[in-house]
């Protein structure tokens, strides 16, 4: 099959998804109204309350969300075969992550800019905060220690990106600089800042900087020492008001994915690269299972709880008009699913020539997962051969731009993470915590750090595989506090309940299978951490899902109380005036 076969269809169906569906989701469902005072202008603080142009704001979001997870999720996915791969992304991008992302945006900003956590407070029940905060606390510990992970692999193992990622920090701040000081328009100064990275690409090939030195004296691996600065780096960043650093690095990045999309794509096509793996694979005895593991092992990409997060964490305090939701919620998650279908496509076509070539780097599960990242990396490598671009500088590119949005995405995520202690800890009464940021910014880095320390395999082997479970059931539970909203609001909430219930049942399905294959596993990290994880995970979902449904109905029936009682009053009006 070629593979620009499958890249121009894949991309006709999300261009209709959006140009149709996010249309009726925004008119019907949500129903934005563009009067509407956000709250970037009603809390405007000019650190996190920033009322910012929708283009920068999409840029945001989508570099936030677009992190290493779509790229590594579908990489270890295609193990199972492309078709299920392509087939979840494909259905999770256009009816499940649209009205996921769509939604939390539109909820956050008609409940000031609260996090999805607080909001289940308000819509579903007091309950609901403190259950769905705790599972949000696990999700983004296990997010920020997986990405870090992802972060050090490579830039181990990729010495001359160093040098062009490090240089785009403090690009990044004379950018912030100039444009929120001096009111300049972004797009100009971010394509020099982007040359500007690339630029340094020969200069980092030859002058790779590796810390196997220093670690070698410090009596640790170089990844270890890349690992503990990535959290260092990000105890800072996440602490530094949006528009200085988070917001004019994803304007750059958001470029840079322009970019690398479109190298991929052109790539596609001027080598019509066939895909090689096989539509199903025949997978070796003993191998998880596809069914439900595919829908958690592709979580962005499809459909993913941490967007939520951004959507209502810092997102939702910098949209300056309520309809610019839909560009931003919607159209985002679509170029996440483009992202996702490039990785899918980089790892079955452009990585290897041929069959056999592709069944050595998928010869098994741990296989898959280890290959994951370095599979992606090649294969854009490859795609941006076939445009006369040497394979050392494609490696190069490929790795860099992997390593900017897992970083963008860690700088979210901790600025999250502080978010949610500080409000587990103001119901908690520990005030200290709440009201300290650099107490509630360690907290939210140690805990991740001591889990990407974890030696061996075990980010994607292991903790991989509840994050992609913990993230999905994030989705079904956001879903769930949008589907009360929209039916308190006395819209049709169908759009919203079926990715719902899809999503809640493969996740819960999922934490059994996890739970059975961490107690199987006999190994001590699995049976006495994360088993008992998986089980308060499992236990904390169940709970908040019966207050959903219980929510749920509660809506439903005060919806039609509303309903009997206009249609009374009608008849009335109209006995009266015969």
């Amino acid at each position: 099959m070629p593979a620009a076969v499958v890249m121009v269809a894949v991309l006709a169906i999300f261009a209709l998804g959006y140009r149709y569906y996010s249309a009726y989701l925004a008119k019907r469902v949500y129903a934005l109204d563009p009067s509407y005072t956000t709250p970037a202008h009603t809390f405007r603080d000019g650190i996190d309350f920033v009322p910012t142009n929708k283009h920068i704001v999409f840029s945001h979001h989508f570099i936030s969300i677009a992190g290493a997870a779509p790229i590594v999720g579908p990489a270890v996915a295609v193990f199972w075969g492309w078709g299920p791969a392509l087939l979840w992304v494909v259905a999770g991008t256009v009816f499940a992550a649209g009205v996921h992302d769509f939604g939390a945006l539109v909820v956050s900003v008609r409940h000031k800019a609260k996090s999805i956590g607080t909001l289940a407070g308000e819509v579903i029940s007091a309950r609901s905060r403190v259950l769905f905060l705790l599972i949000l606390f696990f999700l983004l510990t296990m997010v920020n220690a997986v990405f870090a992970v992802v972060i050090g692999i490579l830039l181990d193992g990729n010495p001359a990106a160093v040098l062009p990622v490090l240089v785009t920090i403090p690009l990044a701040i004379g950018l912030g600089q100039l444009v929120y000081r001096r009111r300049t328009a972004a797009l100009l100064p971010s394509i020099v800042c982007l040359v500007i990275v690339y630029a340094f690409i020969p200069l980092g090939v030859a002058v790779p900087i590796s810390l196997d030195g220093v670690a070698g004296a410090l009596g640790m691996s170089a990844q270890t020492l890349w690992v503990l600065l990535i959290f260092v780096y990000a105890f800072f960043a996440s602490r530094l008001p949006v528009w200085l650093l988070l917001q004019p690095r994803d304007y750059v990045n958001q470029l840079q994915m322009v970019l690398a999309l479109a190298v991929i794509f052109l790539g596609v096509v001027v080598g019509w690269d066939a895909i090689v793996a096989p539509v199903v694979n025949d997978v070796p005895a003993g191998s998880p299972p596809w069914f439900p593991l595919l829908f958690v092992t592709i979580a962005c990409g499809a459909v993913s709880g941490f967007h939520s997060l951004v959507s209502s964490g810092t997102t939702s305090k910098q949209l300056d008009k309520e309809t610019d939701a839909r560009y931003v919620g919607y159209l985002a998650s679509s170029g996440e699913g483009a992202l996702a279908l490039c990785s899918i496509l980089a790892c079955t076509a452009g990585v290897v020539a041929t069959a056999g070539e592709w069944n050595n780097l998928y010869t098994d599960f741990a296989t898959a997962s280890d290959g994951a990242v370095g599979n992606f990396v090649n294969g854009v490598a490859g795609f941006a051969g076939n445009l006369g671009v040497p394979l050392t500088v494609g490696s190069v590119f490929a790795a860099i731009v992997v390593i900017s949005f897992a970083a963008t995405s860690m700088d979210t995520g901790v600025r999250l993470q502080r978010y949610i202690i500080q409000e587990i800890a103001e119901i908690t009464g520990f005030r200290p915590l709440a009201r300290n940021l650099t107490a509630a910014t360690a907290v939210a880095v140690l805990i991740p750090l001591a889990l990407a320390l974890v030696p061996g395999n075990f980010a994607f082997g292991t903790l991989w595989q509840l994050f992609g479970t913990t993230n999905q059931l994030t989705a079904g539970l956001a879903l769930s506090v949008i589907a009360v909203w929209v039916t308190k609001n006395r819209r049709n909430p169908v759009a919203v309940l079926v990715p719902l219930v899809f999503l809640v049942v493969m996740t819960t399905w999922a934490l059994i299978v996890n739970l059975s294959g961490f107690i199987a596993s006999g190994e001590p990290m699995q049976m006495f951490l994360l088993a008992p994880l998986d089980v308060a995970i499992f236990v904390l979902a169940v709970w908040l899902i019966i207050e959903a449904a219980i929510a749920l109905r509660k809506a439903f029936a005060q919806r039609g109380a509303v309903q009997e009682s206009s249609s009374a009053e009608e008849t009335a009006g109209t006995d009266e005036s015969q």
